[in-house]
Parts: structure tokens; C-alpha cells; sequence
């Protein structure tokens, strides 16, 4: 039986980039955020094919993402690592040139000690409460700044995908005011949802994130994945019949009945079974029926003329963002998720570069 088939489309994660950058200013650059396996889909295919459509900033999670990254990219981007520079960390950063994100007072107290001179990026707090410094804390170590170089001063937002919430302008306020304690470097507050709230959130550098990978909240993102699922077996059903686990759902017709080998191990949520998601065949879309197991979720096929081999659960019909809302939750979890059963194939119109 064949495996599952999770396709990648470089290209659309590209246009999405090249949407996003284009919402800024020429003067803006407009970094990529890897982490976590660029959300998933493979860091490695991911970060060559962006580095070749012109992204000079990335930005990943941990320093083990870093290394791998600078792999596969080779030299000369910028690579920051997101949770700064941990125990154990400082043979890598000095070994593949990465840029730690210094998101408290003891970690710049600590680089300094231990990379005297060397480029840093620092968080601020500015309303968050989740990482970096508040502005009293960036005081009582402003005299160690002139032992590094502050190459960035960043934030995040935690209501961008919300474009009236008034914590947005107080977070900017906030971070302007902060930031100017670090004069020489460049400034970056918006993530995807940052970059939509327009140029005065962009100043010299913007994250794009999920975005990229086709999720909310960048409504007119390409669709990025095309997901089919191999037909195991067909059985026809009577009406009041039960399909799955619990007997959540019963036939009220005869019903043709496809299971599929794919489920809550292939990061197919198991509160999909709760909501409206279907399974194209073709144009031709079939509802899912009774709760998704480990390995197997099941699909009613009445309607179909014929049956096919395999049946889409993710494509330009049905994208990342419908199975989040069906799974009550955000296409970030789907994105990050999807199993390691799968065959994935990379789509691309362009050979991408070999890292120098």
C-alpha cells in the first residue's frame, strides 16, 4: 500500500515571501522564520529555496536549528536564534556564525563574558510578558552594550492577528520608546500579523512566519500543501449502522464507506472527527464521518462514481486554516503536526542552489 503523499510547493512559499515583502517599503528587509523545521516542512528544502528568492535573514528557535539551517544555506545570511544563547551552546554559535537573541539581563551579562565583541540581537518586553527585557532592565545594563554589538532590538505582538485590539499600539509605543536605547541597531516588531497592520509596525526589518506556509492570519497566501491519503479498504454500511470509535456516527442511508490510512499519529487532530472537514476527490468533496484513530480515519464515498486510490485532505480546496478551525485550534499546530509517515515530495520550478 502506498504511504501518504504530503506535497511542498517551493514556489508558493516563495510568492508568499515576495507578497509579504512587498507590503513594506523598499528600505524594509524582510526576514523568514524557520523554527521548528520552517513550521514542519523541512527546514533544509525550505531555507535554500527562500535564500535564493532573496531572504538574507532567518530566524529559528534553538541552536541546533541554527546549525542545520547554516548547512543548508551556507554562508553569509544572518541566523538568530530565537531562546538566545543556552548552556552549550557557544561552539555552535561560534562554529556556524550564529546570532543569539539576548532576551535578559543575565543573558547579556553572560555574552559578554563569553563573546566579548561579538553581534547580538535583544528582545524587549514590551507588553507580552513571555521574553525579553523591560525597559528598567535594559538600563541597569546599558554600559555592557558597548562590549557587543546590538546588530537588532525586536519584539513580538500578541494581538496582531486582531488588527483592532488596542494592545497593538500600546506594544508599539512601547517598543519605539525601548528601543531607543539602542540606537545603532536595526528595529523588528512585526511577525506575519505585524507586517498586515502596516508600514508604521514594519521599521527596519519585519519576521515573516507562518505566513509563508500559507496560515493565518495572511488571507491571500498561496496555498502551500497538497496532502493525499491512501483508500484502504471500502465497505458499504446500512442505515443505522454505526463507522468508529463510540459509535459518534451512524448511517441514516446505505452508505459506501472509504477508511483512509492516516490519523491523529500523522498530526491529523483527533477533534477533526468533531467538525466539518472533507476529502476530495478531484472537485468531488466527501465528508469525513466518525471519530480519526492513530492510524485510520474514514470517509463516506456515496456519492463518488468511482473510488480512487487516494483522497486530498489538504489542497487549494481545503487548506491548513480549514482544518484548524475544525480542530478548534490554529494552523500553526496543524503546520507543525504533520507526521513523519509521510512521502513528501517538493514542488519547485526552479533548481535551488547547492549551500556554499
Amino acid at each position: 500500500m502506498a504511504r501518504a503523499l504530503l506535497t511542498i510547493d517551493l514556489d508558493a512559499i516563495t510568492a508568499n515571501w515576495r507578497a509579504l515583502d512587498a507590503l513594506s517599503p523598499a528600505h524594509v528587509a524582510t526576514a523568514a522564520v524557520l523554527k521548528a523545521d520552517a513550521y514542519g516542512l523541512g527546514a533544509d528544502r525550505v531555507g535554500p529555496a527562500l535564500r535564493a528568492a532573496g531572504v538574507r535573514s532567518f530566524f529559528v528557535a534553538l541552536a541546533e536549528e541554527g546549525v542545520a539551517l547554516r548547512r543548508a544555506i551556507g554562508s553569509g545570511p544572518e541566523i538568530f536564534i530565537l531562546s538566545g544563547p543556552m548552556p552549550g551552546d557557544a561552539p555552535l554559535l561560534r562554529e556556524h556564525d550564529l546570532i543569539p537573541c539576548l532576551n535578559s539581563a543575565s543573558q547579556i551579562r553572560e555574552f559578554v563574558r563569553e563573546f566579548p565583541g561579538a553581534e547580538a540581537a535583544i528582545q524587549i518586553d514590551s507588553g507580552m510578558n513571555r521574553l525579553g527585557l523591560e525597559a528598567a532592565e535594559l538600563a541597569d545594563v546599558a554600559s555592557l552594550l558597548q562590549a557587543i554589538r546590538p546588530t537588532l532590538v525586536f519584539s513580538h505582538l500578541a494581538c496582531a492577528d486582531a488588527p483592532g485590539h488596542p494592545l497593538n499600539a500600546v506594544q508599539h509605543e512601547a517598543f519605539a520608546a525601548i528601543a531607543r536605547a539602542v540606537p545603532t541597531a536595526r528595529r523588528s516588531l512585526a511577525a506575519t500579523g505585524g507586517i498586515l497592520l502596516g508600514p508604521d509596525f514594519h521599521f527596519e526589518l519585519t519576521r515573516a512566519g507562518v505566513g509563508l506556509y500559507g496560515g493565518h492570519p495572511f488571507a491571500a497566501a498561496r496555498p502551500v500543501l497538497r496532502l493525499a491519503l491512501p483508500v484502504i479498504q471500502v465497505r458499504d454500511v446500512g442505515p443505522g449502522e454505526v463507522v468508529g470509535y463510540g459509535g459518534a456516527w451512524r448511517a441514516e442511508r446505505p452508505t459506501r464507506v472509504a477508511t483512509l490510512a492516516a490519523g491523529y499519529a500523522d498530526g491529523l487532530l483527533r477533534n477533526l472527527g468533531f467538525g466539518e472537514v472533507r476529502l476530495f476527490a478531484g472537485r468531488h468533496a466527501c465528508p469525513m464521518i466518525g471519530r480519526v484513530s492513530m492510524d485510520l480515519l474514514t470517509v463516506d464515498v456515496t456519492d463518488l462514481p468511482e473510488v480512487p486510490e487516494r483522497l486530498e485532505i489538504l489542497n487549494e480546496h481545503q487548506t491548513v486554516n480549514h482544518l484548524a478551525a475544525a480542530a478548534g485550534t490554529i494552523g500553526y499546530e496543524i503546520l507543525t503536526s504533520l507526521g513523519a509517515r509521510y512521502e513528501r515530495v517538493y514542488k519547485s520550478s526552479a533548481p535551488v542552489p547547492d549551500p556554499e
